[in-house]
């Protein structure tokens, strides 16, 4: 194969694998009943002016599947950091014993899983539609190697690797949000 289509078929797979990076931590973000430290993750602190990420000033945990516990290295962070919990508008009350921030992280409806499934599906097809959107790109720019001599055949051997790569990230990204669908629909 030609090092032209080589280095293409590279570019794709590293856009792919980017791409599907990106899905993965938008399915992560969808919550799924559980508590999970990440829920977190995205909300900022006034910390002494500047906006700074929850996990870079205090501890969060799970000690069990319904309940987050924030504990700040500062006592004085506690009232920043519940002001911020509640800004980010997640649907979680945080509770402030003078010592950490509990959040109860409540059961999901049938009518909230379902609606959070069909967002996980969104995701997953805005997935899919990046990993075509690079597969033509891709193939745009195996086409304009012919004009640096590169025969017809090599030019579609080419395609046929990149139509493979594509398939393959888009059987990952299937499996990703049929295993985010199993978690949200689990009770």
């Amino acid at each position: 194969m030609n090092d032209l289509i080589k280095k293409q078929l590279d570019d794709a797979r590293t856009h792919m694998d980017k791409a599907i990076d990106f899905c993965d931590n938008e399915l992560v973000k969808i919550r799924a009943g559980k508590a999970m430290p990440s829920m977190l993750d995205g909300i900022f602190v006034d910390y002494y002016g500047t906006p700074t990420a929850l996990n870079q000033i205090g501890t969060v945990n799970t000690p069990d599947a319904r309940t987050l516990v924030v504990q700040p290295w500062e006592k004085t962070m506690l009232i920043p950091i519940e002001r911020a919990i509640m800004e980010a508008n997640i649907g979680l009350n945080p509770q402030n014993d003078g010592v950490v921030i509990r959040l109860n992280v409540p059961p999901l409806t049938e009518e909230r899983r379902r609606e959070l499934v069909k967002k996980v599906k969104e995701e997953a097809e805005r997935g899919r539609i990046a990993v075509r959107n690079i597969r033509k790109d891709a193939n745009e720019k195996i086409k304009r190697t012919k004009s640096e001599g590169v025969s017809d055949d090599e030019i579609k051997t080419g395609e046929g690797e990149v139509q493979k790569l594509t398939d393959a990230n888009i059987v990952r990204i299937d499996k990703l949000m049929e295993a985010k669908e199993k978690d949200i629909m689990t009770v």
